[in-house]
């Protein structure tokens, strides 16, 4: 999933023990941090038998509004859109899918939530989902079972919704001809709604991990009648105990209380707040600096992001219960454009990346991340810690001259490189100056492209951009822990038309490599995919940071606040305001 890109952090549970680290690898946070050794056990959890009401939150009070801090802006509220995990995290609070996620004792439990989990036909190709009976949407109007029918149809409107996940695209019955019901009209063969209460789904190959992708926002209901097409992501219909009550897009979104949703039949959510307010651009240094000292309505507050290094000093004492930390799986990368930028070069621009400058100045320490030299982080079954390949682990302040003379080797002396950046915030106009005159000291010509925050993951998603580096996604975060939703998704010959695409690869002979592991067994995928990781690190398509770890900062007022590892955010659905 995409983290900044990242749409669905992790859709499964994981239950993580390292050896030789401090805490378990987690959120959307920055680097430094220990030497993690290895995996010692990773599971996922289900609980088909899961039922609403959700199981009450110790010493949870009713009332007040919850403000929620973040200096990145989410892009997108329309469910078949949202992929970055941000805005999914925010969804869980409004829309309702197939699934869904409980947190037990912090750990992630995939569990029934408008429909159950599923049962699969003998050949592994057809799911049959029965729908929860007398859920309605916030109008008052009644969920119906075509309504889920119709959101699935709509996820293949790729053209409209170019951010949203594509597993469909690629599993489903026809799905790499459907284009859609604005496309193609509404006779998909992969989809059927047999009576009132029951989903079908179709597929042309095996998708064991189907009911974990439904916990997508992208598969919560949408009826027919109801889809304003473009303009359904400024006020979409809400199944989960909020709803939209103002927006301004790029700034804040207030969500006030659903009336109409009804906790005895949700085996996840709570309606504690009154509402929530999500303030965005606000740099994330001050605003956490807010949350910590809770000086009025700020001690109602929580900030999302990592927390910056210059406020960890701050964290003894009674401050230290203010610090949320947990689970998250995500690595963060540059992206090298293998379409504009030749191997060699490449190999150049790694070894002149000045990662200790860039982490630095951009708040990266052991809480919030660790130092990456792999594609999988250490949550995914599969990840192996293999020795580092030169100028790819994370850490190291560059080697111009080094840099310089694999330039003059490959005649390439003065090759540009362009790519994008927030010119409107202290620290991204930082890194990019780090960056720039690390690239001017190899012996590159440098065109960063300097642009306002809200237009800013826009245009790293455009893969026709007169860029060749930092595009999206910037990070990823797995969609459920196994190589199957990261090889697959960033790394196929369709990832780059998908707009998920890691190095812009399109390969032929790694497209059947990764189809033929994707076939296997589990148990013989698991160590295929650790191979394949470092075959591809070695293409040097994309420079890798960190991994992530999750580390935000609440009010001393918030109550019930957890980290939610299926995203590396938190998890907002259990929090409530003590007094």
């Amino acid at each position: 999933m995409r983290q900044v890109k990242v749409g669905l952090a992790a859709a499964v549970a994981v239950t993580l023990a390292v050896s030789g680290c401090g805490s378990p690898s987690s959120h959307n946070g920055s680097t430094g941090g220990g030497d993690s050794k290895g995996i010692e056990t990773q599971q996922a959890a289900l609980d088909p038998t899961a039922k609403g009401p959700a199981a009450e939150v110790p010493g949870a009070k009713q009332g007040g509004v919850i403000t929620v801090y973040s200096q990145s802006t989410p892009s997108t509220f329309d469910p078949t859109d949202i992929y970055y995990v941000d805005a999914n995290a925010i969804a869980k609070l409004v829309m309702r899918s197939p699934t869904q996620f409980a947190l037990r004792n912090g750990k992630p439990v995939l569990v029934p939530d408008l429909t159950d989990l599923g049962t699969v036909s003998s050949d592994k190709l057809t799911w049959t989902f029965k729908l929860q009976p007398g859920i309605k949407y916030a109008d008052g109007s009644e969920v119906k079972v075509e309504d889920l029918a119709y959101a699935i149809k709509r996820s293949f409107a790729h053209d409209v919704f170019a951010n949203g996940p594509t597993y469909q695209m690629t599993f489903f019955k026809d799905g790499d001809k459907y284009k859609g019901p604005y496309t193609d009209g509404d006779a998909y063969s992969g989809v059927e709604t047999p009576d009132a209460d029951t989903l079908v789904i179709h597929l042309s190959r095996p998708f064991a991990d189907l009911p974990f992708y439904l916990s997508f926002p992208a598969f919560s209901p949408i009826p027919k009648a109801k889809d304003t097409k473009e303009n359904y992501k400024n006020n979409p219909l809400a199944t989960g105990p909020y709803q939209f009550d103002t927006f301004t897009p790029g700034t804040e979104l207030k969500l006030k209380k659903n009336p109409n949703w009804d906790p005895k039949t949700d085996p996840v959510r709570h309606q504690y707040p009154d509402g929530f307010d999500f303030k965005w651009g606000g740099e994330d240094p001050k605003t956490q600096q807010q949350v910590l000292n809770s000086a009025g309505a700020d001690a109602n507050a929580l900030n999302s992001f990592a927390v910056d290094a210059s406020l960890i000093p701050q964290l003894t004492g009674d401050k230290k219960a203010q610090l949320i930390q947990g689970d998250s799986p995500c690595t963060y990368s540059v992206q090298l454009d293998t379409r504009k930028i030749p191997l060699e070069v490449r190999k150049a621009i790694a070894k002149a990346y000045p990662y200790d400058q860039v982490n630095k100045a951009g708040g990266l320490n052991s809480f919030n991340s660790e130092p990456a030299s792999t594609v999988l982080p250490p949550s995914v079954p599969g990840y192996t810690r293999y020795d580092a390949l030169p100028d790819l682990s994370g850490v190291g302040q560059g080697d111009p001259a080094g840099a310089k003379a694999l330039l003059e080797a490959a005649g390439k002396v003065g090759f540009e490189l362009s790519w994008y950046y927030d010119n409107t915030k202290p620290i991204p106009q930082q890194t990019n100056q780090i960056r720039v005159d690390a690239f001017k000291a190899a012996g590159f010509t440098v065109k960063p492209i300097g642009v306002p925050t809200a237009e800013l993951r826009a245009k790293i998603a455009d893969y026709d951009a007169p860029v060749n580096m930092g595009q999206a996604p910037q990070g990823w975060c797995s969609d459920w822990p196994s190589g199957s939703s990261w090889f697959p998704v960033l790394f196929q010959s369709h990832s780059v038309s998908d707009g998920t695409s890691w190095g812009m690869l399109s390969d032929k002979a790694l497209d059947a490599k990764i189809d033929e592991i994707s076939n296997l067994p589990a148990d013989q995928a698991t160590a295929k995919w650790s191979e394949l990781d470092k075959e591809i690190m070695g293409m040097y398509v994309a420079l890798p940071r960190y991994y992530g770890k999750l580390a935000f900062v609440i009010g001393t007022n918030i109550g019930g606040a957890e980290g939610d590892a299926t995203m590396g955010e938190p998890f907002y659905p259990n929090l409530y305001l003590k007094n």
